[in-house]
Formats: C-alpha cells, sequence, structure tokens
C-alpha cells in the first residue's frame, strides 16, 4: 500500500504526510464545510514522532486517565529503562519486573498490556517492517491481538503514527461531536450518519478528522 509515505526534517523528529496539500484542496472542492474549516488553522498540519512500539506503548499508559497524570506515569516508567523516554525498546520492558512497573503508578493489567506488548513486537508477532505495504485493517488485526489496544487505539496510531491517509475513527467521540456541531446543527448523530459524511471525504478521511477535531480544540491534535 504505502499510503503513509511521508517527509520529514533531516533530524528525524517531525514526520508529516505529503499527501496533505492535495488532500486539503480535494476536501476544499468536494465538502463545503471543508472549504470553511481548512484556511481557518494555516500551515497546521499532522506530526508523527517517535517509533512504533513506544507510541503505542504510552497509548496503553494513558489508558483512562488524565494527559497530565499519564505525562507522569510515563516519564517514571521510562527512567526505569536506559533509553530515552522518547523511544523504549521492547526488549528493556521484558527485562522489567513487576514490581518496579508498579512502583512507577501502573495498575497491575497495565503493567500486563505493557508485557504483551513487547512480547508481541520482541517475537515478531507484530509485522513492523511490513506495515508500509500493509493494508489498514490488516494493520488493525494484527493490533487488536494485542491485550489492551482495542480498534479505537488502531486507528489512532494508524492517523497519528503511519500516517494512513483514509481512516475514520467512527468510535471516537470527538469526531461524531464534530460530525454533528459542522453538519447536523449541534443535532446528535449516529454512526451511520456519521459514516455518510465521512464517505464524502474518501480517500482523504483521516486529513478531514483532523481538521474536525480541530474545529473542537484549536490546539493540534497529537498522539
Amino acid at each position: 500500500m504505502g499510503q503513509g509515505v511521508s517527509v520529514g526534517r533531516p533530524n528525524g523528529a517531525e514526520v508529516t504526510p505529503i499527501y496533505w496539500d492535495d488532500a486539503c484542496k480535494h476536501l476544499s472542492r468536494r465538502d463545503r464545510v471543508m472549504r470553511k474549516l481548512i484556511p481557518q488553522f494555516g500551515e497546521g498540519r499532522l506530526q508523527s514522532r517517535g517509533d512504533a512500539f513506544t507510541t503505542l506503548a504510552r497509548s496503553i499508559v494513558g489508558q483512562q486517565i488524565s494527559v497530565k497524570a499519564a505525562q507522569s506515569v510515563w516519564d517514571r516508567f521510562a527512567a526505569l529503562t536506559s533509553d530515552a523516554p522518547t523511544r523504549i525498546h521492547p526488549s528493556a520492558v521484558l527485562s522489567l519486573d513487576t514490581a518496579e512497573m508498579r512502583a512507577a503508578g501502573l495498575s497491575a493489567r497495565k503493567v500486563e498490556y505493557l508485557v504483551d506488548l513487547a512480547s508481541h513486537f520482541e517475537s515478531g508477532e507484530v509485522h513492523v517492517p511490513l506495515w508500509q505495504e500493509m493494508d489498514d485493517e490488516a494493520i488493525i488485526e494484527e493490533l487488536v491481538a494485542i491485550r489492551g489496544i482495542g480498534r479505537w487505539t488502531a486507528e489512532m496510531f494508524l492517523i497519528f503514527h503511519l500516517m494512513r491517509p483514509n481512516v475514520l475513527p467512527l468510535d471516537d467521540l470527538g469526531l461524531l461531536k464534530g460530525i454533528s456541531v459542522n453538519y447536523f446543527s449541534g443535532e446528535p448523530v449516529s454512526r451511520a450518519e456519521a459514516r455518510e459524511v465521512g464517505d464524502a471525504w474518501a480517500p482523504f478521511r483521516s486529513v478531514a478528522t483532523w481538521y474536525i477535531w480541530r474545529s473542537l480544540d484549536p490546539l493540534p491534535v497529537d498522539y
């Protein structure tokens, strides 16, 4: 597939999709709401940072707690390894014992999830080198086989890490709220109605979703 092909800065710290400008032109032509929203956010665009394992580990650490609390727990957890906090390796997680991880503020369940994630990566059960060639659903299938990762997390990973252009995360409450506000005058929308709106955004549903999120919160969405 190779849909997430992207260009970045020389140091690799930030990566942005090469399709973004084309997507904005396409959406502006096809959709009256996008025509209005896109110019409001200037040069803002999706950015990917970090590596696959660290991104997924952070998503597990952050489940069901505030952003501030998640960062605090993550910093303590990352400090247990010899790696930089921006990149943790599966082998480093597997070398930790449960008591250490619990002392960093992780629940027993999150410890289990992180160990399972590390095991999947270390054993090669997830085919990271092949992801650029795999379609979205095949990657989602691999990810949801890992404990603690559901479809929503897998879709966020496709959008924010692999930067796939055509993901529509119908389980995302922000997307449903944004469609309600921008397309239905604030009336509640069903998943079927949201899907119908999203179908008109293809093949750049990820980009439109990002602008819908921005319409609710002007700060860039980051994951």
